[in-house]
Order: structure tokens, then C-alpha cells, then sequence
């Protein structure tokens, strides 16, 4: 607000202006912080023990400089000299009065740009303010300027309201005042209305020739004596009492000006939009891929718990296994929850690249081809001791057999990965075992018939079979507790023990619920992490210029923010 290179709040400690320029200090960092900003440091607020300025505003022709020569008691030839002129004041101009500054703003909406711009700063400068208006009433446009000044420049318990020329003919004082308190609104109460005739003061005072009795009269009825009494009680408590609540709201203005400071336009904006807009587009697309993740994989649980439910309800009364057909089901609908979460993830895949494509072209790099990585566990359930009779033989050679499919179909997908691997030879190999052949026919993901491969994207021939492969021996696993199948026969109470059987192949199966759904939804977030890592670095030409404008921006806004919140503290709830 006046000289000095740097605030020193050190030499103000607990003066009651210390938490203002404290504050000025630390947004004094963070404007240098950025060429953006940095021109606005002048503005701050500084250590100032200067008189305190009471600045005049109001429209030109107001009266404003006739009300300061009246209340310097200037004599006739300086009041002609104060105040001739059209539009009368240029620049703000200071005058001495009782100890402090009174300044005489140019008018406002006089038309002139300039004007209006000097008047601006001049009430930014101020500690208090004489608003002038006249007995013709402010209009819309000047009530509008009034309200601000006292609501969001903060000068609601630092100014007076003058209405001036209040001795012109037809006026009836009563009703001008109703009407000014009722366009101040909410201010009413708290700012004093003064109605003051200013000409009529300098001429009664400066009238040699007029009667005594009639100058008295003329002087009290100017309001010139009551403007002196509310100014006197304004700036009663001197600088230390009014200066710190306008250097705190000179400093929220100053913080509001470099928050406009980083309205974008031009190039800098077209940058920072189609930034905007890739994030936006990359976040839809990472969104869609994690929601059908999530619902998928929670399918692929209940579907696991569902085959568990199946598997206990299958289990014999008579001996405790699970009969050979219900253990095939079992194996069957694990084998279709896992193909179709992988159709089903994959598809919601393609459809978010397509919409990237669809935005941003062919240069949108493809998603490799979705392999289910998940390790399923150990069985986890040991067996019990069987008997010898021909059905739990049976299902036991059923197992085995499974078992052995499992086995080889897991070296497949162990060792199907790589560049240049025979992957015709691997699909060979599938054709001429049963459960290889469901795999290369399932939903023709992996074939369009046996022994002819139909890859998808990017993705190598031998990968694909492994993946599929690895469905099966996954389910295999899966059904740990039906590949070594328990016998009851020798239980005293079967009843109990069928049970407990039904219950340990339920636990079994929500276990590896519970770790598959888990398992699906970490390996498919990898899976789209790398996918969208790639896609923004194919994108990062496009966003880089936008993504450095943007992340300035937030940045900047962000500690500009914070420093108005202490700001708006240390106005007080008089804001």
C-alpha cells in the first residue's frame, strides 16, 4: 500500500498489524513463484505508519471536492481553484486535515476508462472512505458500486455515506434518506448516513455580507460539522486501530488479482482443454475397464460359490464322494466362468480402446491380448481315508485322470510363452485331447476350428493357448477336494460326517471365492496399468504442453487458495 521493497514483519511483532504482513510475507513467496504473478508483489501491503488516508468517492459532479474544501475551510479564491475543472478531478489528489489524509478521487461513471481506473486504485489505497452521492439518488449502476465498496472491499465499519446537495429545491429530506437506507440494504445500520450540503457551507462561511444568525443556520443544516464528528470517530483509534483490517482486505484483493492472473485464453487454454480433455477421455476408458473388472470378477466368485454349493450337495449319503458326473459339471462351470470373465474383460478392454481410437486416431496403441495370469492355490484341503468300493474307485480314477489332464495341459501353459514358439504344434497337440479341444473351440477366441489358430491384436499364438490352457488346470485345481474323493462308509454316524464333508467342500470353495475375486481384480488392474501407461505416453506429445499449464495452475491456485482462507480469517465476520 505505500513504500518499501519487502514486508519485515519482525519489527511489527505484536503490533496489531504483525498477522498481516506475516501473511503478505509468505504470499510474497508465492507470487515471485511465477512470472504470472509477479508483477502484482507491488501491490502488497508493507509495514506503513503514514497519517491514515480517508479517500472521497462517489460519481462525477458529486461534489466531492466541494465537500473537502468545506471541510478544510478553504477561502473563496482556493475554493474556485479546488474545484473548477469538468470532470473535475484527473488524478487522486491529497489534502492535510486533522492529522490525516484526505484524497479526492476522480469521478466515477463520468464515461472516462481512466477516471474510473485512478478511482479504483485510490479506494484500494484507503483506510476509510467518504462515499458521495447526491440528493438525486444513486441509480442502479452507482448503487451497485456502493454495496461492493462496503461488502466486498470491506469498508462496511470504515466509511460515512455523504448525500449531498440535500438544500436543493423539492427535496424532502425524510423521504431521499429512506430511500438511500433502503439501497444500502443489509448497510443500513452499519454505515452512518449523513445529509450535507457542502456549497452551502463554503458560501455561508465565505459570505462576509450574510446576517450571523443566518450563517449559523447555513452552516448547521450543511451536515458539514456532523461529516467532521463520524470522521473524527473513525479514526479515533489512528493507524494501528483502522490500518490492519484494510491492509488484510489489500491483501485479499491483491491474492483475488493473481487468482485472475491464471485465467487461461489463447493457445495456453486450447493447451491446458485438450489436456483436460485427454485425462478425461483416459480416466472414462480406465473406469469402464475397472468397473467391468470389479463386476466381473465378483461373477466369477459367485459362480465359484455357486459350483462349491453344487459339488457338497452331490455328495453321497452312502459312501461321501462326490459322484464322477457332478465333479465333470463342477469342473465344466468353473472352466466357463473362467472363459467368459476373460471374454467379458476383454471385451470391456476393446470397447475403451475403441473409444480412444474413435477420439485420438490409430496411434492409440493396442491393448495386448488378456491373459489370465492367476495362480491358483494348492489344494488346501487333505484327504480323508477311502474305501474300497467300485463307485469310490471310480470316482477316484476319474480324478486321477482329470488330475493327469491338468498336469500336462500345465506344462502347455507354462511353456507356451515367447517369442517364435510353435503354436501350431501346441494347438496340435490340444486337438487330439478332449479337454483341448473344448478349449480351442470355446466361444472361437482361441480358434475358428481345430488346428487353425486365430490370433488376436498383437498377441503371440503360443501366449493365447497358454492363457486358455491355463483355465483348465486352474479349475482342476480349484476342485482340490474332489480329486482325492473321501469316503464315510466306516463312520458310525454317516449322517454327521456327510456334513461335515458338505461343509469342508463349501468352506473350500468360498476360500478360493474370496482369493480368485482378489486375485482377478489385482492381476486385471496390472494388466490395465500398463495398458494406459502406454496410452499416455502415446499420447504425452498431445497433453505435455497442457499437463505443465495445468499442474502450474492447480499448484499455484492451490497455495493462493490457502493464503486467502488465513486472509479472509483476519478480516473478521465483518466481511
Amino acid at each position: 500500500m505505500t513504500d518499501g521493497d519487502s514486508v519485515d514483519a519482525s519489527e511489527n511483532d505484536g503490533s496489531p498489524n504483525a498477522p498481516v504482513l506475516a501473511l503478505t510475507a509468505r504470499a510474497e513467496e508465492v507470487l515471485n513463484a511465477h512470472s504470472r504473478t509477479r508483477g502484482l508483489i507491488a501491490s502488497l501491503p508493507r509495514v506503513d505508519t503514514s497519517p491514515l488516508r480517508i479517500a472521497l468517492t462517489g460519481p462525477y459532479s458529486a461534489g466531492k471536492s466541494t465537500l473537502i474544501a468545506a471541510l478544510l475551510r478553504l477561502p473563496p479564491a482556493a475554493v474556485g481553484e479546488l474545484v473548477d475543472a469538468a470532470p473535475k478531478t484527473h488524478e487522486p489528489t491529497p489534502y492535510e486535515w486533522n492529522g490525516v489524509t484526505l484524497v479526492d478521487l476522480p469521478g466515477t461513471l463520468s464515461g472516462i476508462d481512466e477516471h474510473s481506473a485512478a478511482a479504483r486504485r485510490g479506494v484500494r489505497g484507503a483506510d476509510a472512505l467518504v462515499i458521495v452521492t447526491t440528493s438525486e439518488l444513486p441509480g442502479e449502476a452507482e448503487t451497485r458500486a456502493i454495496l461492493r465498496t462496503l461488502d466486498a472491499d470491506g469498508f462496511a465499519d470504515r466509511s460515512v455515506v455523504v448525500v449531498n446537495k440535500m438544500n436543493a429545491e423539492n427535496s424532502d429530506r425524510d423521504v431521499i434518506l429512506d430511500e438511500v437506507r433502503r439501497r444500502l440494504g443489509p448497510f443500513a445500520d452499519r454505515v452512518p448516513i449523513v445529509p450535507a450540503d457542502a456549497r452551502d457551507y463554503v458560501d455561508a462561511v465565505n459570505d462576509p455580507a450574510l446576517p450571523a444568525a443566518q450563517r449559523e443556520s447555513l452552516v448547521a443544516e450543511s451536515g458539514i460539522d456532523a461529516l467532521t464528528a463520524e470522521l473524527r470517530r473513525i479514526t479515533a483509534l489512528g493507524v494501528s486501530g483502522v490500518r490492519p483490517k484494510a491492509q488484510a482486505f489489500e491483501l485479499l484483493r491483491v491474492l483475488e488479482d493473481a487468482e485472475r492472473q491464471w485465467v487461461l485464453n489463447g493457445e495456453e487454454l486450447d493447451a491446458a482443454e485438450t489436456a483436460r480433455k485427454a485425462e478425461e477421455s483416459i480416466s472414462r476408458a480406465k473406469e469402464r475397464v475397472r468397473s467391468a473388472l470389479e463386476r466381473e470378477s465378483e461373477v466369477v466368485a459367485s459362480r465359484i460359490t455357486t459350483a462349491g454349493d453344487r459339488a457338497a450337495a452331490g455328495v453321497s449319503e452312502k459312501d461321501g464322494i462326490v459322484p464322477a458326473h457332478v465333479a465333470r459339471a463342477v469342473q465344466e462351470e468353473l472352466e466357463r466362468a473362467s472363459t467368459e470373465f476373460d471374454a467379458r474383460f476383454s471385451t470391456s478392454v476393446r470397447t475403451a480402446f475403441d473409444a480412444l481410437v474413435a477420439e485420438y486416431g490409430t496411434g492409440v496403441p493396442e491393448p495386448e491380448s488378456w491373459v489370465n495370469g492367476v495362480e491358483a492355490p494348492d489344494p488346501t484341503i487333505d484327504a480323508s481315508p477311502g474305501d474300497a468300493s467300485p463307485l469310490a474307485q471310480g470316482a477316484k480314477e476319474a480324478a486321477k485322470k482329470a488330475a493327469k489332464a491338468g498336469e500336462w495341459i500345465g506344462k502347455v501353459a507354462d511353456g507356451g510363452s515367447g517369442p517364435g514358439s510353435a503354436a501350431s504344434a501346441v494347438v496340435d497337440k490340444l486337438s487330439r485331447n478332449r479337454v483341448g479341444q473344448k478349449i480351442l473351440d470355446a466361444g472361437e477366441k482361441v480358434s475358428d476350428g481345430v488346428g487353425k489358430f486365430k490370433p488376436w491384436g498383437k498377441t503371440k499364438a503360443a501366449g493365447k493357448v497358454a492363457g486358455a490352457a491355463g483355465k483348465v488346470r486352474w479349475a482342476l485345481t480349484v476342485m482340490g477336494p474332489l480329486t482325492d474323493l473321501a469316503s464315510v462308509a466306516q463312520d458310525q454316524n454317516k449322517r454327521m460326517a456327510v456334513n461335515r464333508r458338505r461343509k469342508q467342500i463349501r468352506n473350500h470353495f468360498d476360500e478360493e471365492a474370496r482369493e480368485q475375486r482378489t486375485s482377478l481384480t489385482a492381476a486385471g488392474e496390472r494388466y490395465l496399468s500398463e495398458w494406459i501407461a502406454e496410452v499416455e505416453r502415446s499420447l504425452s506429445d498431445l497433453m505435455e504442453r497442457g499437463l505443465k499449464i495445468k499442474t502450474e495452475r492447480e499448484a499455484a491456485l492451490t497455495k493462493i487458495k490457502g493464503l486467502r482462507d488465513e486472509a479472509e480469517k483476519l478480516v473478521g465476520p465483518t466481511r
